[in-house]
């Protein structure tokens, strides 16, 4: 294991060895210089966890040291020691980025204390960075997994409306993926450094929701022992996703109309409205339009939400999506449910492209999950998928049930690259994509089945590597 490198500024020679060799017997290394412009060269060529710099050194001082370290190494934790009557100096340092200020003389111990605690700050960062790159990889537009064109038009509005401060409505069926879709728009976004909030408007009764929408002050109703913050201060500076819109009370609507039109929100219990600025989204699984119609949904609030309408289309619209998603659903739960299987046998994959899927992308991924658990090979096959698969008929284009007990599963495989060949409109990169394999794979198994597509399968350039994955 690494020891914590530390860089220690002081020029006061005996009180450099007391600290220094303290530290090194805690076993950090320990980096020693006597001025401010020593420990700016030291700064500019190797990297620090903590720096630990006296604040009164001649010529360059430590304020200086430490507003150098902040600019060039700003994950480097640092500590300001001073002098008795110099406290003004230490509140400016702390005011510039400093983790803490010890007065002279210092006590090592205090001084290993204060160490502790700014490395343990440095590693929290450290993960809450390491975090964030982590949602912002998961939620780009390159981490959403798709081959359809209905798709693609979906993430073009997600680019446009992301650089924007537009209140955006996504609509969609229950599973197709509306908070996924606006934690990309939040993550793409000037907003993507606060918190992204969200919280079903269903899941809570109207007296509750509207606590925590808005929160509370102390005494407010029963229970209500203390002051609470709502979602709204909670995504204040971030964003704050509304799933299920639909589900709120028109007392409840005029309440979030009055946050969006004036920016500001009152606590229950509470007379004094104040500012807040959420970027918002909402979304519903339902037809706002015809519940505005029937007068249970307030059209204000509706048009006001409305500015930027974004509707995913379900699943059973994009086969084309179906399998490029059951791989990368695939890929996810094997390592988490650390399962051998790795594939989908022919017919299990047709089964998958050809079902409806009622619960969209939600089911789809629940299901691969199911099958992963099921399977005991490698290929997960039709008897590890649920009977709902099995009962379905084939499409127009697949033979007759009767007749698919005496394919071969060259036959089955036959059939179904034939089948995505002809949904993709005969786009071989396309195709190869949606099958999961590589183009050059492609084109043996057709050559090979003496296939021969006029105009659509070319002989692809054998100096060009073949990708096994589809591209989000």
């Amino acid at each position: 294991m690494l020891k914590s490198k530390l860089l220690l500024v002081e020029d006061d020679a005996s009180q450099m060895m007391m600290l220094s060799m303290d530290l090194k017997r805690r076993d950090f290394d320990v980096v020693t210089v006597r001025s401010g412009n020593e420990a700016i060269a030291k700064l500019g060529h190797e990297l620090f966890d903590v720096v630990v710099t006296d604040l009164r050194l001649e010529g360059t001082g430590g304020l200086d040291v430490l507003k150098t370290s902040k600019k060039i190494q700003p994950e480097t934790e640092v500590i300001v020691i001073t002098g008795h009557g110099s406290v003004d100096t230490a509140v400016a340092a702390i005011k510039a980025g400093a983790h803490d200020y010890l007065m002279k003389p210092v006590d090592p111990e205090e001084l290993y204390l204060v160490i502790k605690k700014a490395m343990e700050r440095r590693s929290l960062l450290g993960e809450v960075r390491r975090l964030r790159a982590e949602a912002r990889a998961k939620y780009s537009f390159e981490g959403i997994v798709y081959v359809s064109q209905q798709m693609q038009k979906v993430l073009d509005l997600v680019r446009k409306v992301a650089a924007t401060e537009a209140t955006v409505l996504i609509l969609g069926e229950s599973g197709t993926g509306k908070e996924l879709i606006a934690r990309a728009i939040h993550e793409n976004s000037s907003h993507r450094n606060g918190a992204f909030v969200a919280i079903n408007c269903g899941a809570l009764p109207e007296g509750l929701l509207e606590s925590e929408l808005f929160g509370h002050v102390k005494g407010s109703f029963t229970g209500a022992d203390r002051n609470k913050r709502g979602l709204f201060e909670e995504a204040d500076g971030g964003s704050l996703f509304l799933d299920e819109i639909s589900e709120t009370t028109p007392a409840l609507q005029v309440k979030l109309l009055r946050a969006l039109q004036e920016g500001e929100i009152r606590r229950v219990g509470d007379n004094h409205p104040f500012k807040v600025s959420p970027r918002l989204m909402a979304a519903s699984n339902k037809n706002l339009t015809s519940l505005v119609q029937e007068g249970k949904f307030r059209d204000d609030l509706y048009y006001r939400l409305k500015v930027f309408p974004i509707e995913i289309p379900p699943l059973r619209e994009r086969p084309e999506d179906v399998l490029p998603l059951a791989e990368h659903f695939l890929r996810k739960a094997r390592k988490a449910l650390h399962a051998a299987a790795s594939r989908f046998s022919a017919e299990a994959a047709h089964a998958l492209k050809f079902y409806r899927w009622p619960g969209n992308v939600r089911e789809l991924e629940h299901m691969i999950e199911r099958a992963l658990i099921m399977a005991s090979s490698p290929v997960i096959a039709m008897d590890d998928l649920p009977p709902e698969l099995h009962t379905k008929k084939p499409p127009e284009a697949a033979p007759a049930a009767g007749d698919r007990g005496r394919m071969t599963l060259e036959d089955i495989e036959k059939t179904h690259i034939l089948e995505t060949l002809k949904s993709c409109q005969g786009n071989q990169v396309q195709a190869a994509k949606v099958l999961g394999i590589g183009r050059n794979t492609l084109w043996r198994k057709l050559r090979a089945y003496g296939i021969v597509v006029s105009g659509v399968v070319e002989e692809p350039n054998p100096a060009k590597p073949e990708s096994r994955s589809p591209k989000p």
